[in-house]
Protein backbone atom coordinates (compact mmCIF):
# COMPACT_ATOMS: atom_id res chain seq x y z
CA UNK A 1 0.00 0.00 0.00
CA UNK A 2 1.56 3.39 -1.17
CA UNK A 3 -1.00 5.72 0.02
CA UNK A 4 -2.75 6.71 3.15
CA UNK A 5 -5.08 9.21 4.13
CA UNK A 6 -5.57 12.13 6.69
CA UNK A 7 -8.05 14.82 7.53
CA UNK A 8 -7.17 18.14 7.65
CA UNK A 9 -8.67 21.83 8.79
CA UNK A 10 -10.07 22.98 5.94
CA UNK A 11 -11.60 26.11 7.42
CA UNK A 12 -12.28 27.51 10.53
CA UNK A 13 -15.83 26.66 12.14
CA UNK A 14 -17.84 29.58 12.80
CA UNK A 15 -20.59 28.60 15.64
CA UNK A 16 -20.65 24.98 15.25
CA UNK A 17 -18.81 23.35 13.34
CA UNK A 18 -19.60 21.66 10.01
CA UNK A 19 -18.28 18.95 7.05
CA UNK A 20 -16.87 21.54 5.20
CA UNK A 21 -14.80 22.34 7.92
CA UNK A 22 -12.89 19.50 7.16
CA UNK A 23 -11.41 18.02 4.16
CA UNK A 24 -10.30 13.59 3.72
CA UNK A 25 -7.17 13.76 1.46
CA UNK A 26 -5.41 11.09 -0.18
CA UNK A 27 -1.43 11.70 0.89
CA UNK A 28 1.66 9.08 0.35
CA UNK A 29 2.99 7.26 2.86
CA UNK A 30 5.79 9.13 4.32
CA UNK A 31 9.54 7.20 4.24
CA UNK A 32 10.96 7.12 7.55
CA UNK A 33 14.32 9.02 7.73
CA UNK A 34 17.66 8.71 9.37
CA UNK A 35 16.48 7.97 13.61
CA UNK A 36 12.72 7.60 12.37
CA UNK A 37 10.04 5.52 12.74
CA UNK A 38 6.72 5.09 10.06
CA UNK A 39 3.35 4.61 12.29
CA UNK A 40 0.83 3.08 11.41
CA UNK A 41 -2.51 4.55 12.80
CA UNK A 42 -4.95 2.01 15.18
CA UNK A 43 -6.73 3.74 16.92
CA UNK A 44 -8.18 7.38 16.57
CA UNK A 45 -8.74 9.70 19.89
CA UNK A 46 -11.90 12.44 19.39
CA UNK A 47 -12.01 14.45 22.74
CA UNK A 48 -13.75 17.97 23.31
CA UNK A 49 -10.60 20.02 23.50
CA UNK A 50 -10.34 20.05 19.82
CA UNK A 51 -12.63 22.38 18.66
CA UNK A 52 -10.69 24.89 20.66
CA UNK A 53 -7.78 23.98 18.36
CA UNK A 54 -9.93 24.64 15.11
CA UNK A 55 -10.01 28.14 16.05
CA UNK A 56 -7.56 30.99 15.73
CA UNK A 57 -8.33 32.48 19.40
CA UNK A 58 -5.82 32.81 22.17
CA UNK A 59 -5.69 29.77 24.07
CA UNK A 60 -3.34 27.25 25.94
CA UNK A 61 -2.15 25.33 22.81
CA UNK A 62 -1.34 26.79 19.01
CA UNK A 63 -4.76 26.39 16.62
CA UNK A 64 -4.59 23.86 13.74
CA UNK A 65 -3.62 25.81 10.42
CA UNK A 66 -5.85 25.85 7.81
CA UNK A 67 -4.72 23.00 5.60
CA UNK A 68 -3.00 21.01 8.36
CA UNK A 69 -3.74 17.63 10.08
CA UNK A 70 -6.41 17.92 12.66
CA UNK A 71 -4.58 16.90 15.90
CA UNK A 72 -5.24 14.11 18.10
CA UNK A 73 -3.80 11.54 20.26
CA UNK A 74 -3.53 8.30 18.74
CA UNK A 75 -2.40 4.51 19.20
CA UNK A 76 -0.26 3.46 16.26
CA UNK A 77 2.03 0.60 15.62
CA UNK A 78 5.50 0.68 13.92
CA UNK A 79 5.80 -0.56 10.83
CA UNK A 80 9.06 0.68 10.17
CA UNK A 81 11.91 1.71 12.38
CA UNK A 82 15.47 3.58 11.71
CA UNK A 83 15.23 4.52 15.56
CA UNK A 84 16.94 2.05 18.23
CA UNK A 85 14.71 2.79 20.47
CA UNK A 86 11.72 0.74 18.69
CA UNK A 87 11.24 -1.83 16.31
CA UNK A 88 8.99 -2.64 13.86
CA UNK A 89 5.82 -4.38 15.38
CA UNK A 90 5.70 -1.99 18.99
CA UNK A 91 2.71 -0.36 19.90
CA UNK A 92 3.00 3.05 20.93
CA UNK A 93 1.16 6.50 22.21
CA UNK A 94 1.72 9.02 19.95
CA UNK A 95 0.30 12.23 18.79
CA UNK A 96 -0.03 11.48 15.21
CA UNK A 97 -3.55 13.25 14.28
CA UNK A 98 -6.24 12.43 11.79
CA UNK A 99 -3.96 10.28 9.43
CA UNK A 100 -3.27 6.61 8.50
CA UNK A 101 0.25 6.95 8.92
CA UNK A 102 2.80 9.51 9.83
CA UNK A 103 6.71 9.97 10.83
CA UNK A 104 8.05 10.62 14.38
CA UNK A 105 11.44 10.70 15.64
CA UNK A 106 10.46 8.86 18.24
CA UNK A 107 10.14 12.01 20.86
CA UNK A 108 7.16 11.81 23.02
CA UNK A 109 6.18 7.96 21.77
CA UNK A 110 5.56 5.75 24.60
CA UNK A 111 5.70 2.09 24.21
CA UNK A 112 2.26 0.26 24.88
CA UNK A 113 2.18 -3.28 26.83
CA UNK A 114 -0.44 -4.95 24.77
CA UNK A 115 -0.66 -7.75 27.44
CA UNK A 116 -1.63 -5.23 30.64
CA UNK A 117 -4.88 -3.93 29.16
CA UNK A 118 -6.65 -3.10 25.57
CA UNK A 119 -4.76 -1.11 23.72
CA UNK A 120 -7.67 1.65 23.29
CA UNK A 121 -7.40 2.28 26.99
CA UNK A 122 -4.26 3.95 26.63
CA UNK A 123 -6.40 6.96 25.33
CA UNK A 124 -9.27 6.22 27.18
CA UNK A 125 -9.61 5.24 30.95
CA UNK A 126 -5.56 4.41 31.35
CA UNK A 127 -4.31 7.60 28.99
CA UNK A 128 -5.65 11.59 28.93
CA UNK A 129 -9.24 11.54 29.94
CA UNK A 130 -8.52 9.33 32.95
CA UNK A 131 -5.90 11.47 34.24
CA UNK A 132 -7.85 14.56 33.83
CA UNK A 133 -10.60 13.19 36.26
CA UNK A 134 -8.02 11.51 38.08
CA UNK A 135 -5.41 15.02 38.60
CA UNK A 136 -9.10 17.27 38.58
CA UNK A 137 -10.40 15.83 41.25
CA UNK A 138 -7.74 14.40 43.61
CA UNK A 139 -5.63 17.79 43.53
CA UNK A 140 -8.34 20.54 42.89
CA UNK A 141 -11.84 18.67 44.22
CA UNK A 142 -9.85 17.03 46.98
CA UNK A 143 -13.28 15.12 48.10
CA UNK A 144 -13.29 14.02 51.86
CA UNK A 145 -15.56 11.25 52.86
CA UNK A 146 -19.06 12.15 53.08
CA UNK A 147 -19.13 15.35 51.16
CA UNK A 148 -21.14 15.68 48.21
CA UNK A 149 -19.56 15.64 44.37
CA UNK A 150 -21.30 16.91 41.34
CA UNK A 151 -20.01 15.59 38.00
CA UNK A 152 -21.40 17.18 34.84
CA UNK A 153 -21.35 15.13 31.35
CA UNK A 154 -20.89 11.71 33.69
CA UNK A 155 -21.39 9.50 31.07
CA UNK A 156 -18.24 10.92 29.27
CA UNK A 157 -14.77 9.28 29.60
CA UNK A 158 -13.26 11.91 32.10
CA UNK A 159 -16.68 12.55 33.92
CA UNK A 160 -17.57 8.64 34.35
CA UNK A 161 -14.41 8.42 35.91
CA UNK A 162 -14.50 11.10 37.90
CA UNK A 163 -17.41 9.71 39.82
CA UNK A 164 -16.20 6.52 40.52
CA UNK A 165 -13.07 7.67 41.86
CA UNK A 166 -15.34 10.25 43.97
CA UNK A 167 -17.46 6.79 45.36
CA UNK A 168 -13.87 5.02 46.04
CA UNK A 169 -12.61 8.18 48.03
CA UNK A 170 -16.30 7.75 50.53
CA UNK A 171 -17.86 11.19 48.61
CA UNK A 172 -21.40 10.98 47.62
CA UNK A 173 -21.32 11.48 43.91
CA UNK A 174 -24.33 12.45 41.90
CA UNK A 175 -24.42 12.71 38.02
CA UNK A 176 -25.35 14.67 35.69
CA UNK A 177 -25.87 13.60 31.92
CA UNK A 178 -27.94 13.42 28.49
CA UNK A 179 -30.61 11.14 28.70
CA UNK A 180 -32.69 8.38 30.18
CA UNK A 181 -30.34 5.46 29.19
CA UNK A 182 -26.84 7.52 30.10
CA UNK A 183 -28.81 8.54 33.80
CA UNK A 184 -29.49 4.43 34.33
CA UNK A 185 -25.76 3.57 33.13
CA UNK A 186 -24.06 6.22 35.63
CA UNK A 187 -26.18 4.92 38.38
CA UNK A 188 -27.17 1.38 37.93
CA UNK A 189 -23.70 0.68 36.27
CA UNK A 190 -20.80 2.86 37.61
CA UNK A 191 -22.76 3.22 41.16
CA UNK A 192 -23.31 6.72 41.58
CA UNK A 193 -25.40 7.48 44.37
CA UNK A 194 -27.97 9.59 41.73
CA UNK A 195 -28.05 10.70 37.96
CA UNK A 196 -29.57 13.69 36.26
CA UNK A 197 -30.76 14.49 32.85
CA UNK A 198 -29.66 17.68 32.25
CA UNK A 199 -32.53 18.11 29.55
CA UNK A 200 -34.83 17.35 32.28
CA UNK A 201 -36.70 21.27 32.46
CA UNK A 202 -36.67 20.56 36.46
CA UNK A 203 -32.90 19.70 36.95
CA UNK A 204 -32.45 22.29 39.48
CA UNK A 205 -35.12 21.48 41.42
CA UNK A 206 -34.15 17.78 41.51
CA UNK A 207 -30.56 18.56 41.81
CA UNK A 208 -31.25 20.35 45.27
CA UNK A 209 -33.57 17.67 46.33
CA UNK A 210 -30.55 14.98 45.99
CA UNK A 211 -27.74 17.26 47.31
CA UNK A 212 -29.71 17.68 50.35
CA UNK A 213 -26.99 18.67 52.01
CA UNK A 214 -25.26 21.07 49.44
CA UNK A 215 -22.56 20.29 46.49
CA UNK A 216 -18.56 19.98 48.05
CA UNK A 217 -16.81 19.51 44.87
CA UNK A 218 -18.42 20.67 41.66
CA UNK A 219 -16.35 18.66 38.08
CA UNK A 220 -17.20 21.02 35.56
CA UNK A 221 -16.98 19.58 32.21
CA UNK A 222 -20.21 21.54 30.85
CA UNK A 223 -20.69 25.52 31.98
CA UNK A 224 -24.27 26.72 30.58
CA UNK A 225 -27.65 25.96 32.13
CA UNK A 226 -25.75 22.64 34.05
CA UNK A 227 -23.65 25.01 36.03
CA UNK A 228 -26.35 27.56 36.75
CA UNK A 229 -28.17 24.56 38.32
CA UNK A 230 -25.22 23.96 40.88
CA UNK A 231 -23.94 27.77 41.38
CA UNK A 232 -26.95 28.22 44.13
CA UNK A 233 -26.14 24.60 45.83
CA UNK A 234 -22.13 25.63 46.67
CA UNK A 235 -21.19 24.88 50.05
CA UNK A 236 -18.53 26.74 51.75
CA UNK A 237 -14.93 25.92 51.07
CA UNK A 238 -16.64 23.88 47.53
CA UNK A 239 -14.02 23.18 44.96
CA UNK A 240 -14.65 23.67 41.56
CA UNK A 241 -12.22 21.82 38.98
CA UNK A 242 -12.97 23.17 36.08
CA UNK A 243 -11.75 20.82 32.79
CA UNK A 244 -14.21 21.55 30.34
CA UNK A 245 -16.84 24.29 28.89
CA UNK A 246 -18.31 22.02 25.92
CA UNK A 247 -21.67 24.23 26.32
CA UNK A 248 -19.46 26.73 25.07
CA UNK A 249 -17.37 25.67 23.21
CA UNK A 250 -19.37 26.98 19.63
CA UNK A 251 -20.18 30.75 21.11
CA UNK A 252 -18.90 33.04 18.54
CA UNK A 253 -18.45 35.69 20.98
CA UNK A 254 -17.80 35.88 24.71
CA UNK A 255 -20.63 37.70 26.84
CA UNK A 256 -20.55 37.42 31.20
CA UNK A 257 -23.59 36.20 31.91
CA UNK A 258 -26.23 38.11 33.84
CA UNK A 259 -25.53 36.00 37.10
CA UNK A 260 -21.64 36.84 37.02
CA UNK A 261 -21.72 39.54 39.96
CA UNK A 262 -23.67 36.97 41.79
CA UNK A 263 -20.63 34.24 41.29
CA UNK A 264 -18.15 36.95 42.15
CA UNK A 265 -20.20 37.65 45.43
CA UNK A 266 -20.62 33.74 46.23
CA UNK A 267 -16.34 32.93 45.85
CA UNK A 268 -16.03 36.12 48.26
CA UNK A 269 -18.33 35.21 51.17
CA UNK A 270 -18.49 31.00 50.47
CA UNK A 271 -14.64 31.44 49.95
CA UNK A 272 -15.00 29.32 46.40
CA UNK A 273 -12.21 27.61 45.01
CA UNK A 274 -12.68 27.95 41.27
CA UNK A 275 -9.98 26.76 38.94
CA UNK A 276 -9.36 25.76 35.68
CA UNK A 277 -6.65 23.27 34.67
CA UNK A 278 -4.96 21.16 31.83
CA UNK A 279 -4.07 17.33 32.24
CA UNK A 280 -0.38 18.41 31.59
CA UNK A 281 -0.22 20.62 34.42
CA UNK A 282 -0.13 17.72 36.82
CA UNK A 283 2.50 15.39 34.82
CA UNK A 284 4.28 14.55 37.64
CA UNK A 285 1.35 12.72 38.84
CA UNK A 286 1.08 10.10 35.82
CA UNK A 287 3.01 7.56 38.17
CA UNK A 288 0.69 7.82 40.59
CA UNK A 289 -2.10 7.71 38.14
CA UNK A 290 -1.20 4.88 36.05
CA UNK A 291 0.11 2.94 39.47
CA UNK A 292 -3.81 3.47 41.38
CA UNK A 293 -6.15 3.81 37.90
CA UNK A 294 -4.79 0.35 36.64
CA UNK A 295 -5.08 -0.82 40.11
CA UNK A 296 -8.96 0.01 40.18
CA UNK A 297 -9.86 -0.90 37.10
CA UNK A 298 -8.41 -4.52 37.40
CA UNK A 299 -10.26 -4.82 40.71
CA UNK A 300 -13.76 -3.60 39.42
CA UNK A 301 -13.59 -0.63 40.94
CA UNK A 302 -13.54 2.02 37.99
CA UNK A 303 -14.94 0.80 34.79
CA UNK A 304 -15.36 2.40 30.94
CA UNK A 305 -17.10 2.43 28.03
CA UNK A 306 -16.41 2.66 24.16
CA UNK A 307 -18.23 3.98 21.57
CA UNK A 308 -16.21 3.66 18.47
CA UNK A 309 -17.20 4.27 15.28
CA UNK A 310 -15.28 2.71 11.49
CA UNK A 311 -12.67 4.15 9.76
CA UNK A 312 -10.83 7.56 9.37
CA UNK A 313 -13.75 9.04 7.21
CA UNK A 314 -16.07 8.81 10.09
CA UNK A 315 -14.55 11.43 12.69
CA UNK A 316 -15.65 14.29 11.53
CA UNK A 317 -19.64 13.60 11.62
CA UNK A 318 -18.10 11.27 14.85
CA UNK A 319 -16.29 14.60 16.82
CA UNK A 320 -19.37 16.64 15.62
CA UNK A 321 -21.36 14.50 16.87
CA UNK A 322 -19.74 14.22 20.25
CA UNK A 323 -19.71 17.86 20.34
CA UNK A 324 -23.74 17.24 20.97
CA UNK A 325 -23.65 14.87 23.34
CA UNK A 326 -24.04 11.77 21.28
CA UNK A 327 -21.23 9.40 22.36
CA UNK A 328 -21.86 7.02 25.03
CA UNK A 329 -18.15 6.27 26.51
CA UNK A 330 -15.00 7.19 25.10
CA UNK A 331 -15.27 8.53 21.54
CA UNK A 332 -13.17 6.35 19.41
CA UNK A 333 -12.47 6.25 15.70
CA UNK A 334 -11.06 2.70 14.56
CA UNK A 335 -8.59 3.29 11.85
CA UNK A 336 -6.84 0.41 10.94
CA UNK A 337 -6.75 -3.18 12.82
CA UNK A 338 -4.27 -3.85 15.52
CA UNK A 339 -1.93 -5.78 13.59
CA UNK A 340 -1.22 -5.64 10.31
Amino acid sequence: MSQGKRIVLASRPVGEPKSSDFRLEDCPIPTPGAGEVLLRTIWLSLDPYMRGRMSDGPSYAQPVPIGGVMEAGTVSEVIASNNPGFAKGDIVLSRAGWQTHAVSDGKGLAKIDPDIAPISTTVGVLGMPGMTAYTGLLDIGKPQAGETVVVAAASGAVGSAVGQIAKIKGARAVGIAGGKDKCAYVKNELGFDECLDHRDPDLAAKLKDACPKGIDVYFENVGGAVFEAVFPLLNAFARVPVCGLIAHYNDTQAVAPKWAPSLMRAVLTKRLTIRGFIVSDFAARHGDFLRDMSAWVREGKVKHKEFVTEGLESAPAAFMGLLKGANFGKQLVRVGPDKT
